[in-house]
């Protein structure tokens, strides 16, 4: 085993050292370099969670676990960790009750997949990030058992709930590994200070926050992703505000992190979350990341468009606020300058008159990309519609408003003849394109359709 390298992380009670390139992958070191081949790869773009890991880091005096894929997880991201493989639960020679229910029950058929559930499991029954209170299936949604053998799968878990797990040797050993900032082709502040400032220095670095998505240019693309700052561990990226006004994250903040302040401005923000990858991804996965790269089928920006959220960008000490709507300027093209980061993201917490609704369409409920996602507050005054935000990702190039549906709203007289006005209205808006998750002519349809469902539906937020 590996014990002299600068990048230093804590596996079944040893620290290991390692060295590695800004993009090695923590399953390739774990099968290639360390042998442990539990881990598995199914897809290597974190949809399938056979490569599943449990990590652990220091928070204040405690050790904070989850669940994530170690084929889209970059070597420099563990240094300062604690990592869990499927081998660390026999080590004794003993199983660990997850694997014996497993056993028990008959949860494995051809095999594969069981490591990966096995980990997710075991994440769950110590309490993992985002399993407290949360059912079994949820949890294990981010894995998949191409021989439909859920059913046991499911048992095994529900056997096996979050108890008593004790951290203090392990936070103790986390306190001696020393913070490490740099390697060969990578960097990794602590601050955001330090931060901004190399910005300035290396403005063409690649910024990695969780690597969710450029984890995937490296594994299905072969790119070289050049030089790498890696901001997982920015402290202050990494704050949740919450007070009357709305609700502050800084873009460092996870998906899973995140989601039961979202929840609290709109129970559809935490269903939205919760549909967002598998748990895997987004205990890795930021809001920031996923609206400073711009992608035309993020699931949150949408959302927060509707709710008026705004950015606050940074470069060296300066900084600037923009509404969220005004960064994404064209495909692949944000208003961001050379050497400038998502410092945080602001959303106004909604009046109490404000009508919401998210919604989500995918070919596949759980764990699946949006073919589009949709994102309405409405407000009424006197029967009329006084204001109306309209958001659609998976529509254009960019998440973007919905002008002219919106102008057919506002001002107007809440009725279905309204309505259908505005769901017509959604054709001026958007130019789709077709592509295998959907036709241009599905997504029109699809989205005057939601537009529909505000009026039609007797669940519809509107008639709450």
């Amino acid at each position: 085993m590996a014990t002299e390298g600068p990048i230093r992380f804590l596996l079944d009670g040893e620290i290991v050292g390692v060295e590695a390139e800004p993009g090695a992958t923590v399953l390739d070191l774990l099968r290639y370099r360390l042998r442990r081949t539990g881990t598995k790869e199914g897809c290597a773009e974190g949809d399938c969670g056979a490569c599943t890991v449990v990590l652990g880091e220091l928070d204040g005096d405690q050790v904070r676990w989850r669940a994530v894929n170690a084929c889209i997880l970059f070597v420099p991201m563990l240094h300062g960790k604690a990592l869990v493989t499927v081998e660390s639960l026999s080590r004794g020679g003993a199983l660990h009750p997850v694997q014996c229910a497993m056993a028990d029950g008959h949860g494995s058929q051809c095999g594969f997949c069981t490591p990966g559930f096995v980990m997710s499991l075991y994440g769950r029954s110590i309490g993992a990030e985002g399993t407290r209170g949360t059912p079994v299936k949820d949890v294990i949604a981010g894995n998949l058992c191409r021989c439909t053998g859920y059913g046991p799968i499911l048992e095994a878990g529900e056997a096996n709930p979050a108890g008593p797990h004790d951290d203090g040797e392990t936070a103790r050993l986390l306190r001696t590994i020393a913070p490490l900032e740099s390697g060969p082709g990578w960097f990794a502040p602590r601050h955001a200070d330090a931060l901004a400032a190399l910005l300035l220095d290396h403005p063409d670095a690649r910024i990695v926050a969780g690597a969710t998505d450029v984890g995937l240019w490296v594994t299905k693309q072969l790119r070289d992703l050049g030089t790498v700052v890696f901001i997982g561990d920015v402290d202050d990226l990494r704050g949740i505000a919450e007070d009357d006004d709305g609700l502050t994250l800084g873009a460092g903040v996870r998906y899973s992190e995140a989601r039961d302040a979202l929840a609290r401005l709109h129970p559809d923000l935490g269903e939205l979350v919760r549909r967002i990858g598998g748990l895997q991804v987004r205990n890795a996965g930021t809001i920031g990341g996923n609206i400073a790269n711009g992608s035309p089928i993020g699931d949150m920006p949408p959302a927060l468009i509707a709710l008026g959220a705004a950015l606050t960008l940074r470069r060296g000490g300066e900084r600037r606020t923009i509404a969220l709507e005004d960064y994404f300027k064209s495909y692949g093209v944000q208003d961001r300058l050379p050497g400038e980061f998502v410092e945080s993201i602001g959303i106004p917490r909604p009046a109490p008159d404000t009508l919401i609704r998210i919604v989500k369409l995918s070919k596949r409920f759980d764990s699946d990309i949006s073919a589009l996602c949709g994102a309405f507050a409405i407000r009424l005054e006197g029967g009329r519609v006084a204001e109306a935000r309209i958001a659609f990702g998976g529509m254009a190039g960019i998440p973007a408003r919905a002008q002219a549906c919106e102008a057919a709203l506002v001002g107007n007289l809440w009725s279905e003849a309204t309505v259908e006005a505005a769901a017509r209205a959604i054709a001026e808006d958007y130019r789709p394109l077709s592509d295998l998750r959907g036709s241009a002519e599905y997504r029109l349809a699809a989205a005057a359709n939601l537009v529909r469902a505000l009026w039609l539906e007797p669940e519809s937020l509107l008639d709450a």
